[in-house]
């Protein structure tokens, strides 16, 4: 998968709806496992719910992992409504989950996936969302004396610069895009930016600003 959207920080939402009550938690998740213990935790956190239904979606061996729950509601009046706004909005990597207080009067399959959707939206946007991206992180050298044209060079050509360590000579860590990461080689090749050396560390996603 080239990119998807994901959330920076877990986020809270809540609902009333004919006085039941739709608590929405959203979590950022790298895994089905770390997936399920965030679940399993859930439901005991709010161990007097009637229901705690979820949606995820996780890239796992670069394929995309789905699954949803009603969680005793009635079928496809919760959990799969819920997935289906995180397909929509590319979301990845994020787990939902919509804990609901029944307040007594019943709301109909329709007023149940109403609620199940608007406190889901809700927790959707109310997040801080980034746009994950593949890329790479490599490792420059590079002398003291090039250092503000490199930081000049990187913010102009979305790098990211994670981390300068100041040794004999400059250590820098950086992210960047694929596409990035091929001008970069190439300007290193025909000497439009001095660099030592260039160690390449690991593919991987990377975050870029939305």
């Amino acid at each position: 998968m080239e990119s998807f959207i994901t959330i920076v920080e877990n986020y809270k939402a809540e609902i009333t709806e004919k006085k039941s009550r739709f608590i929405a938690n959203i979590f950022y998740i790298n895994t089905q496992q770390e997936a399920e213990k965030i679940i399993k935790e859930t439901k005991t956190k709010y161990y007097d719910a009637r229901h705690n239904c979820i949606a995820y979606r996780v890239i796992e061996n670069n394929n995309i992992v789905e699954k949803s729950s009603d969680d005793g509601e009635p079928s496809g009046t919760a959990g799969a409504p819920m997935l289906n706004i995180l397909q929509k909005n590319n979301l990845c990597n994020v787990l939902v989950i919509v804990t609901r207080y029944f307040g007594g009067i019943l709301l109909g399959t329709g007023g149940l996936v109403r609620a199940y959707s608007d406190a889901t939206i809700k927790v959707v946007e109310k997040s801080v969302k980034v746009c994950k991206c593949k890329g790479t992180e490599m490792q420059i050298e590079l002398e003291y004396s090039e250092l503000e044209k490199f930081k000049y060079y990187c913010k102009n050509n979305n790098i990211n610069i994670n981390n300068i360590q100041y040794l004999d000579v400059i250590i820098c860590n950086i992210e960047t895009e694929v596409v990035a990461m091929e001008k970069l080689l190439k300007d290193v090749d025909i000497k439009s930016i001095n660099i030592n050396k260039i160690k390449v560390l690991e593919s991987k996603y990377i975050n870029k600003s939305i």
